[in-house]
């Protein structure tokens, strides 16, 4: 058993939607953990009542929160993070795939696994929907260095089978057979999950989308994770690609929908350009999409409509989407989603900030009963911000006692620098010593 002090906040729902408290925060909180696992949480007067203080783990100018989930975001790009001046097809041309085509090598697989695998947890992310690449050997990489640091951590082998480089290409055959052989050794392993992973509908053909379909009736508690509406060029070339494929007029989220990709556990990155008919196709089916501000400012892709998503029901989550996105950090990535909204004529308040990175995140995987707030029973993955972390920090937060306007200054002003801790599956990291 562990036991923990500080303040601490987490949401209990969407700020702005149902009944009853959206959050609680308590000023000075208590935190039992045994087993991976909250058992206690409340003021520390009381949860900590009989405790030797020495035995309490103490963050006196901390505050707690659940820690990040990251929805969407690739580590092979890690080593080509920060690449100039392309917007997204061209970008994928110069950067991507040549950085990509560098996971041939196991060795280098494992090494980027276990950079990346770091930086998430350096940046208080506990819980990534993850890309690997082509190479089965990739998510073997991938999930064998989350097992290791106990990480919640779900991803799957990239399929792409045309209009990709012939070196980085696979087969609808070979896309089945090393899929199926990855679902059955990692899927439910741990905490490890799989995630079908066609990379975009123009880089599968029409075939291998429809066995990604097969897999996912095979395995149905598997997820999908892929690309939609990013770009208007890339639009046209899917529209063009399935001209005779599918019903005249389909939209792009519709060709996935043809070939039966648009479920529950599915979550499809950006979706800045759906049409009219997409909102009600997501909100039936369940399915979450991914905001990206900071990939789709830096590739100049567009803004998401946001409020659009909320109005319709859709589950929302939080995306880094590194390399196109140029932080780890969801704090940066909240700073950009502000930013974003904003640009729109609207805002994002620091409450449904929290909440998009935390539970939201949370809820659109559909991992709301282990993750997302700090509830007891719920997984204690969780990270603790220090207020006094840098002088501006320290100066700017002096005085200010409202929780909201706390975790405005953390999200806008403090990048990744706040992190004093992270406890993953009830265990400190040792990524900040």
């Amino acid at each position: 058993m562990k036991a923990i002090r500080a303040s601490l906040f987490h949401c209990l729902r969407h700020p702005l939607k149902g009944h009853g408290p959206a959050f609680e925060y308590i000023p000075d909180a208590g935190l039992i953990l045994e087993g991976g696992k909250v058992k206690a949480l409340g003021p520390a007067e009381s949860v900590l009542k009989g405790l030797d203080p020495q035995s309490v783990e103490s963050y006196p100018t901390g505050l707690i929160v659940p820690g990040f989930i990251d929805a969407h975001v690739h580590y092979p790009q890690l080593p080509m993070i920060g690449a100039y001046g392309e917007e997204l097809l061209s970008w994928l041309e110069r950067y991507t795939f040549p950085c990509e085509r560098r996971f041939a090598d196991p060795a280098y697989a494992q090494r980027v696994a276990s950079l990346f695998c770091d930086e998430l947890l350096r940046n208080g992310t506990t819980t990534a929907l993850v890309f690997a690449t082509v190479h089965a050997h990739s998510v073997d990489a991938l999930f064998e260095e989350a097992q290791r640091r106990r990480m919640r951590l779900l991803t799957g082998k990239v399929l792409m089978d045309r209009n990709v480089p012939e070196d980085l290409r696979d087969t609808p055959t070979q896309a089945y057979a090393e899929s199926r052989e990855l679902i059955e050794r990692w899927h439910g392993r741990d905490r490890l999950l799989y995630a079908l992973t066609p990379r975009f509908a123009a880089s599968s053909s029409p075939e291998q989308l429809a066995t990604v379909a097969q897999l996912w009736d095979e395995f149905p508690d598997c997820y999908l994770q892929t690309h939609v509406a990013e770009n208007k060029a890339e639009i046209s070339w899917v529209r063009e690609l399935f001209a005779d494929e599918v019903p005249r007029g389909s939209s792009y989220l519709e060709v996935y929908q043809h070939y039966g990709l648009v479920r529950e556990r599915a979550i499809f990155a950006h979706g800045i350009y759906l049409e009219d008919q997409d909102w009600g196709h997501l909100q039936r089916s369940g399915a979450g999409l991914c905001f990206c501000p900071s990939s789709n400012l830096f590739l100049g892709s567009g803004l998401f409509p946001y409020r659009k998503a909320c109005a319709h029901d859709i589950h929302v989550a939080l995306g880094t989407d590194v390399g196109a996105g140029t932080s780890f950090s969801q704090l940066q990535t909240l700073n950009e989603a502000y930013k974003v909204l904003k640009l729109q004529g609207d805002k994002l308040s620091a409450l449904e900030a929290f909440y998009l990175a935390t539970l939201g995140g949370a809820e659109a995987l559909r991992l709301e009963r282990q993750l997302g707030n700090l509830l007891p029973g719920k997984e204690a993955d969780f990270i603790v911000l220090d207020k006094a972390k840098t002088p501006l920090l320290e100066r700017r937060l002096e005085g200010v006692l409202d929780i909201e306007e706390q975790l405005f200054v953390l999200m806008t002003l403090a990048g990744e620098r706040p992190i004093r801790a992270t406890y993953v599956d009830g265990q400190k990291s040792d990524v900040h010593a």
